[in-house]
């Protein structure tokens, strides 16, 4: 039987959830379930019509009820997003310790470390709760070796222009 795994797309490049979906279609065209849990992003691709008809094979959730990005709220909007975002989290759990899916993707967690919204031994705990077939891929700019140490393989994404 085969060993789910965790993987790191990271960087400061544009790709990284582009790569992560297409993952998710690729797993979805090979007849498994893909859930994915988008965080910083506003709504991001929830409300999508498109993504919308992937279902069942492919579901999108996000817990944010605000229309823009983390970076672009004000104090107080970031804090009510913040409970929204741990209800999220809450959610990844859940998804993760009853095996709802081949594959789980939660786009941008990494950034959720860089705004000190969750700790590298909070994500830690949160794979704890893998079931042992499942894979992941874990999201966003922010890396470092702790963060690492948690996947099985990391791809770093970076961004430059040739002259």
């Amino acid at each position: 039987m085969k060993q789910g795994l965790v993987y790191i797309y990271s960087g400061d490049g544009h790709g990284k959830s582009p790569a992560a979906l297409g993952r998710a279609v690729m797993t979805a065209s090979s007849g498994k379930s893909v859930v994915i849990i988008q965080f910083l992003k506003g709504k991001g691709l929830a409300d999508s019509k498109l993504l919308s008809r992937l279902e069942p094979e492919i579901k999108i959730f996000s817990f944010a009820k605000m229309n823009k990005g983390f970076d672009e709220l004000s104090r107080e909007e970031r804090e009510d997003e913040i409970v929204n975002i741990k209800n999220g989290m809450h959610f990844a759990k859940k998804v993760l310790a009853t095996g709802e899916c081949d594959l789980l993707i939660l786009d941008e967690v990494l950034g959720l470390i860089n705004y000190g919204i969750l700790t590298v031994d909070g994500l830690r705990e949160l794979l704890q709760a893998k079931d042992e077939n499942m894979d992941v891929i874990l999201t966003g700019n922010y890396l470092n070796d702790e963060a690492c140490k948690l996947a099985d393989e990391v791809s770093r994404i970076e961004s430059y222009k040739v002259e």
